[in-house]
Parts: structure tokens; sequence; C-alpha cells
């Protein structure tokens, strides 16, 4: 499945929107890892299991956003973005979030070949 942050995907056309679709994760950090990242965060630095965390959050969210598009018909998804807040100061929350859509390889554009599918997902337009 193609994901894009822009509006459109180069080489397609959009031949229809099935709506908006999210993948949500709410994550927080055990107390020994808050712990060792409070201390880091004495020194100053990157925080590793900050970091981690988030990387490992946001690969979780496009999982579960690509797994709506999936059901609801998509093939490709167009204006993603990433939102985050903290829940009661221990928690991290992350939602991906875009339009999924169908599309088509554009004559025009000499593409001939249908977006890949998401890893481990297949499509009923497959």
């Amino acid at each position: 499945m193609i994901i894009s942050t822009a509006p459109y995907i180069a080489g397609y056309r959009v031949t229809e929107t099935k709506g908006q679709v999210f993948g949500l994760v709410v994550r927080s950090r055990g107390l020994g890892g808050n712990l060792v990242a409070g201390l880091r965060s004495i020194v100053g630095g990157e925080i590793h299991e900050y970091t981690s965390l988030l990387e490992d959050t946001r690969r979780q969210a496009i999982d579960r956003m690509v797994q709506n598009a999936t059901l609801v018909g998509g093939n490709a998804i167009i204006s993603m973005r990433f939102d985050s807040s903290e829940l009661a100061g221990t928690m991290s929350e992350i939602v991906a979030y875009g339009t999924a859509v169908v599309v088509q390889p554009d004559a025009s554009q000499g593409t001939s070949s249908a977006p890949p599918p998401a890893p481990g997902v297949t499509t009923p337009l497959e």
C-alpha cells in the first residue's frame, strides 16, 4: 500500500475516495525505563529509551491505519499525518491518520504497475 503525506501520488490518479482512516496507539514506558530515562535527562542529550518507544509506536500506528484502509477497500492513503499527545504525564498517544483512496496507474504518466500491497496484507482489490 502506498502511503503519501501529499494529497496525491505521482504516476497515479485517485478513482475513489473511501474516507478518513486512522491508527491509534497509547503506550507507557515501564518504571525501569522511566527511571533510566529520568537519570539520562539530568545529563542531557538524546533519551534512547523514549526514542525507541516512539519509533515503535509510530510504526504500530501506521500498521493499524493500513489495516483500516484495507477494511474500507482502499489501496493507498493520501494526506497522511501523525499527531501525538501526552496522557497523565506517563503515557504517549500517537495517531496516524489520512484519507483512504483507490488509485490506478495514470496512463498519461507511463506507469504500468499497481501500488504494492502492505506487507502481510491482502486487499479486496487484488
